[in-house]
C-alpha cells in the first residue's frame, strides 16, 4: 500500500479566514498538494525518522498541518514551507517520545529494528547507503535534521536556518558536528564489517584442517 493512501482529505475549509486571492495566488486543493509534494515529504520524513512507520505518521501529520495552515500561507517557496513543517513534525515527535521515556519508560521502545521493508522502497528515488542511513539514525535529532536538509535535500544554510528557526552560526555548527559524527560512525561500521569478514575467512581457512583426519 502506498504511504500516501493513508491520507484522507481533511474536512473543513482551509482558506476561509484569508483573502481568497493574493496577487493571483489561490490555495491549491488538498488532492493537488498530496499529488505534487507527497513523495518528497515522505522521503524527507523517512530520512529524518529512519523507518517507514514513523515516516508515514510524519507525512500524514505534515499534510494535516499544511491543510490547516493554508489560510495563513504567504505565496513564496511552497517547498520550503513543507520542509519546515515536516522537520517540525519530526522534532515534535522526538521531543514527545523523550518526555514519555523520561516519565515512564526505562528503555527505548519506540524504534523497532528490522521492520519489514516495503513502502519506502517504492518512494525513495535515491536510496541512501545503508551505513549512512544507520549513522543518520544515531545522530541527535537537531544534528540529523540539519545534515539531512543540507546534504540530502540540498537546502542552503540560510534556508535551513529559516526552516529550523535558528541562527546561521547554529546551522553551521550543527552541520559540522553532525558530519563529524557521521564520518566516525560510518568508519566504525565499515571497520567492524572488515574485521568480521576477516574472522569468517580465517575460520573458513581453518575448518578443512580441523575436520581432516
Amino acid at each position: 500500500m502506498s504511504p500516501l493512501s493513508i491520507l484522507p482529505a481533511p474536512t473543513g475549509n482551509p482558506g476561509s479566514s484569508a483573502a481568497p486571492d493574493v496577487a493571483g495566488w489561490t490555495p491549491p486543493a488538498w488532492e493537488d498538494i498530496v499529488k505534487d509534494h507527497g513523495d518528497r515529504v515522505y522521503r524527507l520524513a523517512y530520512r529524518l525518522s529512519g523507518n517507514s512507520h514513523d515516516a508515514e505518521d510524519i507525512t500524514q501529520e505534515t499534510f494535516i498541518r499544511v491543510f490547516r495552515s493554508l489560510d495563513g500561507f504567504k505565496p513564496g517557496s511552497f517547498e520550503g514551507w513543507l520542509h519546515r513543517i515536516t522537520t517540525n513534525v519530526f522534532l515534535d515527535m522526538v521531543r514527545r517520545r523523550q518526555r514519555i521515556r523520561m516519565e515512564a519508560l526505562p528503555e527505548e521502545t519506540d524504534r523497532i529494528a528490522g521492520r519489514e521493508p516495503s513502502p519506502e522502497q517504492a518512494f525513495q528515488d535515491a536510496n541512501l547507503d545503508p551505513d549512512l542511513q544507520a549513522a543518520l539514525d544515531e545522530l541527535l535529532p537537531e544534528f540529523r535534521a540539519a545534515v539531512v536538509l543540507c546534504d540530502v535535500e540540498g537546502l542552503s544554510y540560510e534556508e535551513i536556518g529559516a526552516t529550523l528557526g535558528v541562527k546561521l552560526g547554529t546551522v553551521r555548527s550543527r552541520i559540522h558536528r553532525g558530519r563529524q559524527a557521521l564520518r566516525a560512525s560510518i568508519e566504525r561500521r565499515r571497520e567492524a564489517r572488515v574485521e568480521g569478514g576477516s574472522i569468517r575467512n580465517l575460520r573458513s581457512s581453518l575448518l578443512p584442517k580441523v575436520v581432516m583426519p
